[in-house]
């Protein structure tokens, strides 16, 4: 159900309180979730697979409603939010970037269809992908086939990155957005990240180390549950389920 509220501006934070998920009222997902993500800061969503870490982003997508608790938006519930508008101030990276069977112009310009040839160009540099772009035989009208199977992993994810960050979103939403890359792949995208950090709200599902450990917060799901939130050096002090996470899976 859509909202009615216009939203043009994020200023301030999204807090989720007493949240509470499940699909079809059947198996419970989400358990007593509160958090909040403070504007212009980078906050990073690990877990185990299966733990509820995506289903936290559907919720601040809009995607379904919490059974019970609130998610607001600068105070205010975001489901009073106009939808078009809520999502028009938002860029979402998904793990499966989608691409279309056209030059890598248009794709990136699907983030914003009227972009101009300097605005693609920077985007492209700002998310790493102008250099290998240069080097293709048709730079940047290179066709790049069905779902971009002529490119890389790392350059598909670069592509989308500059998709998202034409559009200049107040909010950019990363899900595991390096879990499958190489790690030179992985490290070009990250400092892409980092370039951007400071203009704009950043909430990351994330898989490996680099894209937790300079997060402003880190909040560790276990079985639909906030298990403990900090910083990366309070997590590792505190000894908990992250520093085991850290230990076993990210620490690559």
């Amino acid at each position: 159900k859509d909202g009615y509220m216009p939203i043009t501006v994020f200023e301030k934070s999204i807090v989720f309180q007493n949240v509470h998920f499940s699909y079809n009222n059947v198996k419970s997902v989400l358990n007593n979730i509160n958090f909040e993500i403070k504007k212009n800061n980078m906050t990073a969503v690990v877990g185990a697979t299966g733990s509820g870490k995506s289903t936290l982003i559907s919720l601040m997508l809009r995607l379904y409603d919490p059974n019970y608790g609130t998610i607001t938006v600068d105070g205010i519930d975001i489901k009073k939010l106009k939808i078009k508008d809520w999502i028009d101030i938002i860029a979402f990276v998904p793990q499966d970037v989608f691409l279309f069977n056209v030059s890598i112009k248009e794709n990136i310009k699907f983030g914003k269809l009227n972009a101009s040839e300097n605005e693609i160009v920077s985007a492209a540099q700002i998310a790493n992908a102008h250099d290998f772009i240069m080097r293709l035989p048709d730079r940047y009208d290179t066709i790049i086939g069905e779902r971009g199977v002529k490119l890389s992993g790392g350059q598909k994810q670069m592509i989308a990155l500059a998709r998202a960050i034409i559009k200049e979103p107040q909010i950019l939403i990363l899900d595991e957005a390096t879990s499958s890359l190489d790690n030179e792949s992985e490290s070009l995208i990250q400092d892409s990240i980092n370039k951007i950090s400071s203009k704009m709200t950043i909430i990351t599902i994330a898989h490996r180390l680099s894209t937790v450990i300079h997060s402003n917060e880190i909040i560790v799901i276990d079985n639909g549950s906030i298990a403990e939130k900090g910083t990366h050096k309070e997590l590792v002090e505190l000894n908990g389920k992250y520093a085991d996470y850290y230990n076993h899976h990210l620490r690559k």
